[in-house]
């Protein structure tokens, strides 16, 4: 058996081409055009690369970029000044501030001053327990983009047991929320978690976020299950080529001889990110409409 590929891309490319159609429909009807404010600081090369490229999707779609750049030796009350100001701003309906910042800077705290209509992220406080009750709000974006894929692939979730490797806030906890909602039997597991690979042979979907290249092997996987692998890791280059390769969490070439679906890495997870993080600046700017 070899699984098929859930194309990361294409969906994404799909989302977005329905924000743009939104975003054309509202500019049509007289709306404003919905604005994403991206903060980095310092000059981290991959946190560089990631904003150039959600500041290109946003335009593409239609949408206003404000991208502020503060230098590593900014301070946090420089952030905070900064988050404030666009707190305030009625052009800006969506506040990202890019992870991770510089030593020293205390992240939590520079989150939770976003506020919750604005925190496009899905990170504050509010709207993590507001996922927790299971009431509106924004969810952070890759989970978010894995209910899509998997919504790709099978759209009655209800039943199904999924194992979620990994327990970070970002991810793994809000992950589970969501399958949660989708009435699936939901368990958690780490790097830690007693005989691991069992647990993981239980999943009829297994999300793959524990930030440890290749670390499920096929033969922890149960046959035809939907894997979806959110591990980005880049491992030194090799002998043969010299090219350093992208890898996920997931031993790729074990697993899809056994899985039924799977994301490759590149090209799984990944682009649908910067897609819900889209989706999430034109659905506070259509809240911000209904509430004027």
């Amino acid at each position: 058996m070899t699984a098929t590929i859930i194309d990361g891309k294409a969906i994404a490319a799909a989302v977005r081409a329905e924000i743009e159609a939104a975003v054309a429909a509202r500019r049509a009807r007289g709306l404003r055009q919905p604005g994403l404010a991206v903060v980095l600081v310092g000059d981290d090369p991959a946190s560089d690369v990631y904003v150039r490229a959600k500041a290109r999707q946003t335009v593409e779609v239609g949408m206003l970029s404000f991208e502020h750049r503060l230098p590593a030796t900014a301070t946090e009350q420089d952030i905070l000044d900064l988050v404030a100001r666009l707190n305030a701003d009625e052009k800006v309906d969506g506040i990202l501030v890019q992870l991770p910042l510089p030593p020293g800077i205390d992240a939590q705290r520079v989150l939770c001053a976003i506020v919750p209509d604005k925190d496009v992220d899905g990170f504050h406080p509010q709207n993590a327990g507001r996922l927790a009750l299971g009431l509106p709000g924004f969810v952070p974006c890759t989970p978010l983009g894995c209910i899509r894929l998997l919504a790709s692939v099978k759209t009655d979730l209800a039943g199904l047991h999924a194992v979620v490797v990994g327990r970070s806030n970002i991810v793994g906890k809000p992950m589970a929320q969501l399958l949660l909602a989708k009435d699936c039997t939901v368990t958690m597991a780490h790097s830690r978690t007693i005989a691991l690979p069992e647990v993981c042979r239980q999943a009829d979907i297994l999300v793959a976020a524990v930030g440890r290249p290749e670390m499920i092997r096929g033969a922890w996987l149960k046959p035809g299950a939907i894997v979806l692998d959110v591990g980005i890791n880049r491992l030194p280059p090799d002998a043969g080529t010299g090219k350093a390769r992208l890898v996920g969490d997931v031993a790729f070439e074990e697993a899809r001889r056994v899985a039924g679906a799977i994301t490759p890495v590149p090209g799984g997870v990944g682009p649908m990110t910067i897609a819900c993080l889209l989706q999430n600046t034109l659905t506070s700017a259509e809240r911000q409409d209904r509430a004027a």
